[in-house]
């Protein structure tokens, strides 16, 4: 076990160990490798890429109560000055009827069954391997969440491109229930994580119009347990969550997501969604696997 991983992993629980060894895991990973680099090379492409079933649904039932549970906790924490609201919730783009949620590691067995899930026995690890290297940073860790009555977001990236440079952040948004289009799903524009479409986008002079309105979109509508992965400079936004409109209290839209920072960047550009003792732990994707492997 790494050492810097050492203050999450030191208390999850050995009675919600799924039945695996280690040996078995680093087949279940080794089995990825091929299909990783080959979603990774759509992933560049495109900066956006769709992987179904990458999270078991009564895994991500699970996770969602969780998420929903430790909201209440939160909120009672921050009303309470027990903890400044930066220490809870993250900064999110138009936040009524939003909450980005950042997550601790190792309070709940269930957070390390979800990452071993993801991580080991899917191909979202061999994804980002292929792209930054087992040196890739966990950035973010977080649970972002639209309530009924949400707006739609601006069209936005995440990181602006820098010339010369590569990829920042890949994210990984998991679906923790079915998305609806009723229920705000995010829209992507694949293809929108170039030089020429950030310069088109920051257009005054009406060029941003006629660049947009020739652009395919793919929209969210995920099943519970899929995922979507995205480059951080693609231009996208969350829609609005309109499913109370269908009459009764409608549904919240709850996404367990987190990021990996190329290892060759520093600052990113915007804060990190995650609490800030994972975030100075600096956590790398190998740190995460090795210590998976053996729990």
């Amino acid at each position: 076990m790494t050492t810097k991983s050492r203050m999450w992993r030191v208390t999850w629980s050995n009675s919600s160990k799924p039945i695996s060894n280690s040996n078995s895991n680093s087949n279940n990973h080794n089995n990825f490798q091929a299909e990783g680099k080959a979603h990774a090379q759509v992933l560049q492409n495109e900066g956006i890429l769709r992987l179904d079933n990458v999270l078991p649904p009564d895994t991500a039932d699970s996770l969602r109560d969780y998420a929903s549970s430790l909201r209440q906790t939160s909120e009672r924490e921050v009303q309470s000055g027990l903890v400044p609201p930066l220490h809870r919730f993250a900064d999110v783009l138009l936040k009524s009827n939003r909450c980005d949620l950042p997550l601790p590691l190792g309070q709940s067995p269930l957070l390390a069954s979800a990452l071993h899930a993801l991580l080991l026995r899917s191909p979202v690890s061999s994804v980002i391997e292929s792209l930054f290297g087992t040196n890739a940073v966990l950035h973010e860790f977080s649970c972002l969440v639209s309530d009924p009555g949400s707006q739609r977001q601006v069209l936005h990236p995440d990181t602006p491109y820098i010339d010369g440079k590569g990829p920042v952040l890949y994210t990984c948004f998991v679906a923790l229930q079915d998305v609806t289009p009723e229920m705000g799903p995010t829209t992507w524009m694949p293809g929108t994580h170039t030089k020429e479409a950030h310069e088109a986008f920051g257009d005054a002079t009406g060029r941003k119009d006629e660049f947009l309105s020739g652009r395919r979109a793919v929209t969210g509508t995920l099943k519970k347990g899929d995922c979507a992965i995205f480059d951080s400079r693609v231009l996208h936004c969350g829609t609005a969550n309109r499913s109370h409109l269908e009459g009764g209290e409608g549904t919240s839209r709850a996404l367990f997501y987190f990021s990996f920072k190329n290892p060759e960047v520093g600052y990113t550009g915007n804060p990190a969604s995650i609490r800030p003792e994972i975030g100075r732990a600096m956590l790398t994707l190998g740190d995460l696997m090795e210590d998976l492997e053996g729990w």
